[in-house]
């Protein structure tokens, strides 16, 4: 009860009471302490129930960063700092969320009229989707491509709270009228208990691998669309370099799907492989990425055919189940005598587990009339087919008045991006289902939610203001794809026919999305991160060049 009370006695305190002197919060909060370079912090933690809160100050509007996780409890009411400014919540921290936010910030308000911004997501960092296959291949580190909410929202009065969403209530629903005396639009609850009342409410919450269609697939096979989906393929990838170092054979992995994502896995883990590897890339489709245009899928079909990557187009995946001689498989304990073997093991790091290097069996079922089916051994599984929408759940007695969704889950919006039937909800990303102009549902890819951010964040402050929103169009500014360290393709929208490829196109693409990271200060360090890496890239390559002449 002791430990309840004081998490909820945090949780309700206005955040601008939160920079305070050390030796208040010392009395108030047992376990108080403070570090240099923070504002404050706090831990509490037991097996049963405990608390975490940590707030840092804001130029601008007071308030904070906060990370709460408690045990199952009575919701407690997050207290606005702010009680006549109105309260924008934004869930889900990805392109659709986190650049709504920027973009709330960087429009000017009239004083009485700027609003109030939360921001929550289950993760501590923002990540950088297109550019997770540059850390297989060592071009990037993972500050630059995965920063720290924190970090990014530290000059910017926005509010971030690290928590998973529990249930949804609004209250905006056309023709039913909220409790009397409230102007809320609804309420979130998260998982930590915490009960966040709003205003206006953004749904950004971004889509989650869909691995349960075949079977054998959920059990061992991996996703490819978090930092931490990245980051374990990246050390499982380490794990079975070892293990086949000095060895006459192959790792042999397999990559589920031939769209982008598929492609460009199967075109850097082949490159990273080199001789020592072979890629099988699996799709249903008799071609690769059937949605990007003809100069992207010839470039990465000449870069595919010069690699160690056999394509079996016309097939699916049957069912994923362990080798029968599997028990035989050598593996790292993580006790060995080299150092970095002795990382510490978990989701994200260290090396993989005996289960986790075992032979794989794939079944591939022929899609196409002509094929005959396959058995296929893999060290290594790959997914990149599918997805669903991470949409909360609603009140339980909140049936009637539910959101609109597609057969994908995803909530069905009109042209302004807010939710049918909900005029103070709007959705953006994967979490949307909003229709181009030939009544296509829009791709649910990283630059149709970058240009949906920002209209949504115009309209944000048109809803609030009172003026007029304006409908979203979608303008196609061409399509880009990685290959490796040095190959790319790019096909640009504005000229017909034009597709830059190899280095040039490589280069292209990533100072396209240098520019498009979130905050100019984080642009300055990775750039200039960039150029350091480049440099010395450089000579190292002169380097090279003069020895082998003089050798010579």
């Amino acid at each position: 009860m002791a430990h309840a009370a004081l998490a909820s006695s945090v949780a309700l305190l206005p955040f601008h009471l939160v920079s305070g002197g050390g030796s208040k919060w010392a009395k108030l909060i047992p376990g108080f302490s403070r570090k240099p370079g923070t504002d404050l912090s706090f831990s509490r933690s037991s097996k049963r129930e405990g608390c975490r809160f940590v707030a840092s100050g804001a130029m601008g509007i007071d308030g904070g960063v906060a990370e709460v996780s408690e045990g199952e409890k009575a919701p407690t009411r997050y207290s606005w700092p702010d009680k006549k400014r109105p309260r924008v919540c934004i869930l889900g921290g990805g392109f659709g969320g986190l650049y709504t936010a920027l973009r709330l910030e960087s429009l000017v308000w009239p004083d009485s009229k700027k609003p109030q911004v939360l921001l929550v997501d289950q993760s501590e960092r923002f990540v950088f989707k297109p550019m997770l296959y540059e850390l297989l291949s060592g071009e990037v580190e993972e500050w630059e491509i995965a920063p720290r909410f924190t970090d990014l929202l530290a000059s910017t009065g926005v509010q971030f709270f690290q928590d998973r969403v529990k249930l949804l209530h609004p209250l905006d629903h056309l023709g039913i009228n909220a409790p009397p005396g409230s102007g809320s639009g609804g309420t979130v609850q998260l998982e930590s208990g915490l009960l966040v009342e709003y205003d206006w409410l953004v749904l950004a919450l971004g889509a989650e691998a869909k691995l349960d269609v075949v079977p054998g697939a959920a059990e061992y096979a991996l996703p490819f669309s978090t930092l931490e989906d990245a980051l374990k393929v990246d050390n499982k990838l380490k794990a079975l370099e070892r293990r086949y170092f000095g060895k006459g054979s192959e790792i042999r992995v397999a990559v589920v799907g031939c769209g982008y994502s598929g492609v460009e896995l199967a075109a850097t883990i082949s490159e990273r492989l080199q001789e020592r590897g072979v890629v099988n890339a699996i799709n249903v489709e008799t071609t690769i990425c059937p949605t990007a245009p003809p100069g992207n899928k010839e470039v990465a079909m000449k870069v595919l055919s010069s690699r160690k990557v056999q394509l079996l187009l016309g097939y699916f995946v049957r069912n994923i189940r362990k080798s029968s001689d599997a028990e035989d498989s050598f593996c790292f304990s993580g006790k060995s005598e080299d150092p970095e073997m002795q990382k510490e093991s978990g989701p994200a790091k260290g090396f993989v587990a005996k289960d986790d290097v075992e032979k794989l069996i794939l079944e591939l079922q022929p899609a196409q009339r002509g094929l005959q089916s396959q058995i296929l051994e893999a060290d290594l599984v790959l997914w990149t087919v599918g997805s669903k929408p991470s949409l909360p759940d609603l009140e339980p007695w909140d049936k009637p008045h539910e959101l609109p969704l597609t057969v994908r889950g995803q909530a069905e919006t009109d042209e302004t991006l807010r939710v049918k039937g909900h005029p103070r909800i709007f959705a953006l990303g994967d979490s949307s289902a909003l229709r181009d102009s030939d009544g296509k549902i829009l791709p649910a890819t990283a630059q149709v939610a970058f240009q949906q951010a920002d209209f949504t964040g115009w309209n944000l402050w048109a809803a609030i203001n009172d003026r007029p929103l304006l409908p979203f169009r979608f303008q196609n500014l061409g399509e880009m794809m990685t290959l490796g360290r040095n190959d790319g393709a790019i096909s640009p929208s504005f000229i017909d026919g034009l597709t830059l490829e190899g280095p040039v196109g490589h280069a292209a693409r990533k100072f396209a999305y240098l520019i498009r990271l979130p905050t100019d200060e984080h642009r300055i360090k990775v750039g200039m991160s960039w150029l350091a890496k480049s440099a010395i890239d450089s000579v190292a390559s002169l380097q090279s060049t003069l020895t082998k002449v003089l050798s010579g």
